[in-house]
């Protein structure tokens, strides 16, 4: 049985709403994907839930689609950040893809002592964050933000708690499952975090140092073990 496609879409969405498509979407669908005016699919623009659409209009680089009906209500994830340092542009894709798959709701690029990385493409990573919810059957899209300094960041924190992924803390774990509101996920980079950025994280009443396991992980798997670790202890996950 044929996967019935997704498409995210920025704008509302009710019954008998007309949906003009970007010359991207109408590529991938009528090029692509073959398909064609009458034919069914599912859209979703991380406000209004999943709508079953009709193709209405299908051109070279235009189309339209009409909403029917709601298929799937919004379902927002936790109110779980990823922070991360910037790794090599397809690993910081698969990072990406797999935060948005495994729930976060914000994913913070940020620039540490050691991080190599002095920008980031922000609408490249949002564009991956679009496509793995497309493809997970999610009905959110969790923002990509630009790269900030970890630094500026901790200097506006407020009361959200901080899992602090520290290598050099191995073999001692934190319990998670008593400690419920906001959380933010604070993957460091290939180098580690520096000495001050450690003293300053660890004078810090939010922050919660956890160890993920005896063996140094690269970043995109600390990030994956991380988000596991949360959301079997708080997540959504039933």
């Amino acid at each position: 049985m044929a996967s019935v496609i997704r498409l995210y879409v920025d704008h509302p969405l009710v019954a008998g709403q007309s949906v003009p498509l970007t010359v991207k979407q109408s590529h991938y669908l009528f090029r692509v994907m073959r398909k064609g005016v009458g034919e069914k699919l599912e859209v979703f623009n991380g406000v209004d839930g999943e709508w079953s659409a009709e193709i209405i209009q299908a051109g070279r680089k235009s189309g339209i689609l009409r909403c029917r009906n709601m298929s799937r209500p919004l379902r927002l994830p936790p109110d779980l950040w990823l922070m991360f340092a910037p790794l090599k542009k397809s690993r910081s894709n698969f990072l990406v893809e797999k935060a948005t798959e495994m729930g976060a709701s914000q994913i913070m690029p940020i620039k540490t002592d050691f991080t190599n990385l002095e920008r980031i493409r922000q609408d490249s990573l949002q564009s991956q964050a679009v496509e793995a919810a497309e493809q997970c059957g999610g009905t959110y899209v969790p923002s990509v933000l630009d790269l900030q300094k970890l630094s500026n960041v901790l200097d506006v924190w407020d009361d959200r708690k901080i899992m602090f992924c520290d290598e050099t803390f191995a073999g001692n774990t934190v319990d998670l499952s008593h400690s419920p509101g906001p959380w933010a996920i604070l993957i460091g980079p290939e180098g580690g975090f520096s000495t001050a950025e450690r003293k300053r994280l660890g004078e810090m009443a939010q922050v919660h140092r956890m160890a993920l396991g005896p063996r140094i992980l690269r970043a995109e798997t600390a990030a994956i073990a991380a988000l596991t670790l949360w959301q079997s202890n708080m997540g959504d996950w039933e």
